[in-house]
């Protein structure tokens, strides 16, 4: 089974909770942007080595010195903006929790009604950014998150469960 089908079947598009698998999955959407997704998932595990399991305390007490080991990583991308931003989203996330917040209820704050959305039939059938993703995005942004478009934002959302885009007639919808 490949590598994608894999993902698919046993992770995509299921409820996720908790700070460090959120904070995981809008690291990787991140650094995916202009790569294709099978590039991140393929060097996942790498990612999570690099990043201390993407423990948000951890990352967020990076320094310059953890940037350059970051940069001269050959297991992961490379791409100083992405890793600045996987820091500054560390930090972030780390205010949340000093006023009593989480990653996850804020992330998940976000899910719309399932039942207002219809099934897709098609990959065309499924939107790149919703309103609800591009209002993530905005709060992320004001909450000092980089990084997060509103198609990164919709890629975390279908990556976590948050919406059900499985086609209709997927065993996994």
């Amino acid at each position: 089974m490949s590598d994608y089908v894999e993902y698919h079947d046993s992770e995509w598009g299921r409820p996720l909770h908790g700070e460090a698998a959120l904070y995981e999955r809008l690291t990787l959407e991140a650094f995916q942007s202009g790569l294709s997704w099978l590039t991140i998932l393929r060097k996942r595990d790498n990612f999570r080595r690099a990043f201390d399991g993407f423990d948000i305390q951890r990352v967020a007490a990076y320094e310059d010195e953890d940037v350059a080991r970051l940069m001269s990583d050959e297991g992961i991308v490379r791409n100083r903006k992405k890793i600045d931003a996987a820091i500054a989203n560390a930090r972030a996330a780390r205010e949340l929790h000093a006023t009593g917040e989480t990653l996850d209820e804020l992330i998940w704050s976000f899910a719309p009604d399932p039942d207002s959305r219809p099934a897709p039939k098609t990959g065309a059938d499924i939107p790149a950014i919703t309103a609800e993703s591009t209002a993530l995005a905005e709060e992320l942004k004001g909450r000092g998150f980089a990084f997060v478009g509103p198609t990164t934002a919709y890629a975390t959302m279908q990556a976590a469960g948050l919406v059900n885009d499985h086609l209709e007639g997927c065993a996994f919808r």
